[in-house]
């Protein structure tokens, strides 16, 4: 069988469409052909040089040697410099880690979110979150049930319920185009409606569960690993932590 892990909340957003088929039907997909890479890796590197002060010319040296697949290489190459201006301009006076929460999606179904980090700066604390996607980043409706729950985690956390939530995209304009960094401050994308929010994760629950019970059915046939991942984990930054 063919295991499909729980998604994460940024990917049940990108991947939600209107009809719990569709939803299941987009899940096995991803499922029987997962992603070659993950940026995983790229989350670690952004931490070094965030939350750790390495200085970007060592991380991108780093990166030079010890990632081999050129395409990745160049990707991780290509966003490093945007993060790193981000900070610089930032300035912040403080970074730290923050840990992962689950958020009840249905019965017996939590969804992983789990924050890089966040920081200070002139007394307002920053929740920048990262999209790594060249292509199709989070737009419209899907743009705003991400938003409107991750929100309502936040306010679920004393700590972290005045903080300023910031969407940090580094998609391209057009596929054969470099990336640019845009940062949307989500205080001007429309929340959705308690029962909207509500119908929409209904359906990706129902949808999620018609796949897992689709796949259940199939024969077991191993996948190949992401790269930089051992077989178990390939999944990983697609569907969880």
């Amino acid at each position: 069988m063919k295991k499909l892990n729980v998604p994460t909340l940024q990917h049940l957003s990108r991947n939600w469409c209107d009809t719990p088929e569709k939803v299941s039907r987009k899940l096995i997909g991803l499922a029987e052909h997962p992603p070659t890479f993950s940026y995983t890796i790229l989350y670690d590197l952004v931490r070094d040089l965030v939350v750790l002060h390495q200085p970007l010319a060592d991380v991108m040296e780093g990166v030079r040697r010890k990632v081999s697949r050129k395409d990745i290489r160049d990707n991780f190459l290509e966003i490093l410099p945007l993060i790193g201006g981000y900070f610089e301009e930032a300035a912040p006076t403080f970074v730290q880690t923050v840990n992962g929460r689950m958020y009840p999606l249905a019965r017996d179904l939590m969804i992983p979110f789990a924050p890089p980090l966040i920081y200070g700066v002139n007394g307002r604390l920053v929740f920048p979150w990262f999209s790594f996607w060249k292509t199709n980043p989070l737009a419209n409706e899907r743009l705003s049930l991400f938003v409107t729950v991750v929100e309502e985690i936040l306010k679920q956390d004393a700590d972290l319920d005045n903080t300023l939530f910031q969407i940090l995209d580094f998609s391209a304009p057009e596929k054969s185009s470099p990336r640019r960094l845009e940062v949307f401050d989500t205080r001007d994308i429309p929340r959705l409606s308690e029962s909207r929010k509500n119908e929409m994760l209904a359906v990706f629950a129902e949808g999620y569960l018609l796949a897992k019970e689709t796949l259940a059915t199939k024969p077991v046939q191993a996948n190949k690993p992401a790269i930089g991942q051992p077989l178990e984990d390939q999944q990983r930054d697609m569907f969880g932590f």
